[in-house]
């Protein structure tokens, strides 16, 4: 047998058992129910309560000890072992890691997803639909409750508190944005709070913009947006100043990439004066190192170079008109229709 690489423990990075103790000890919800404890319990009650056996969930839950996720806590009289909440075992509480690891919702897909690696490296196409009979966004369609669960993650991940992306002229010099893909509009929110002059079009797929309706009040916007559920890849209202894709295109195979940077071209060549398309999210700087990610293996997506963006863009009818790195590495680009 060759000798193992220095440094590299092939076994740890092959584990799958860590990661699958993981989903299953936040799909049962033994964190929330070892807090409803006071922290500490044996391992037969935490099994009835959730619905489980307990040997099977004292296994779990001893070698998820011994990565550092809860502790041993002893023995029960009846010679159980006992488990409590740690540091670590509380983070799995929080809502981010809730939805990205619950089995029963969006972190379930995405977890079965990777199982799918093989047909996206070998085809460059999703491989989705082996697992869920259906791809991504239709099986999304099809699930109103694992579509809610996507939204609440991309809430809390996808956007976090979103940070407007830069813009020429700056956004107070816009008077109307149309966010296409735009989720339930956590970043139209934070664009139209800084801006109160600025008007806003929400366009998702129906189901999305009717979870919008909650977030948008909250945020003190929702008399100043139109919320619009449809396809981006029908035709877009027309007339909006800027169209924003925010985080969509990385989501999309070339064709359907440059078909949605078609729609906004038709959309944003019917503004007085002529609009803009404002990509951010993507666009990589040329010579930047591809990565995989879960969102290219569940629905087929990656982001272009931005040598490589700028012929999708000409092939859509745009031509790239100036191009901002907020972060490095991260680029936000800006595009109006071809003359």
């Amino acid at each position: 047998m060759a000798e193992q690489p220095h440094n590299v423990d092939l076994q740890a990075l092959s584990d799958l058992c860590t990661p699958w103790c993981l989903r299953v000890a936040v799909t049962l919800g033994v964190a929330e129910l070892l807090d409803g404890q006071g922290g500490s319990a044996a391992a037969g009650p935490i099994a009835e309560a959730a619905g489980c056996d307990a040997a099977a969930l004292a296994g779990v839950l001893g070698h998820l000890v011994t990565k550092g996720i809860f502790a041993h806590d002893g023995f029960s009289q009846e010679g159980q072992p006992r488990f409590a909440l740690n540091d670590a075992a509380r983070h799995l509480m929080h809502p981010a890691a809730r939805l990205g690891l619950d089995l029963g919702g969006i972190g379930g897909r995405m977890s079965y997803a990777w199982a799918t690696l093989p047909t996206y490296v070998r085809t460059g196409r999703s491989g989705y639909a082996e697992i869920n009979g259906l791809g991504f966004w239709d099986d999304l369609a099809a699930h109103p409750d694992v579509a809610a669960s996507f939204d609440d993650l991309m809430g809390l991940v996808g956007h976090g508190t979103p940070v407007p992306p830069p813009i020429t002229g700056g956004w107070e010099a816009v008077g109307s944005v149309a966010d296409v893909g735009g989720g339930t509009g956590a970043m139209l929110a934070e664009i139209l709070k800084a801006h109160p002059g600025l008007r806003g079009m929400l366009i998702d797929l129906p189901g999305t913009v009717a979870r919008s309706a909650g977030s948008l009040e909250a945020a003190g916007v929702a008399d100043r947006v139109e919320r619009i559920g449809q396809s981006f890849f029908d035709p877009l209202p027309p007339g909006a100043e800027v169209y924003l894709l925010c985080k969509v295109l990385n989501d999309w195979p070339e064709p359907e990439t440059v078909a949605i940077l078609r729609r906004c071209a038709e959309a944003a060549g019917a503004a007085p004066g002529g609009g803009r398309v404002l990509v951010s999210g993507g666009v990589v700087p040329d010579g930047t190192a591809p990565m995989i990610a879960i969102d290219m293996v569940m629905a087929g997506g990656r982001s272009a170079p931005l040598a490589e963006f700028r012929r999708q863009a000409a092939e859509a009818g745009l031509t790239v008109t100036a191009v901002h790195e907020p972060r490095p590495g991260s680029l936000v680009v800006e595009c109006r229709p071809a003359s």
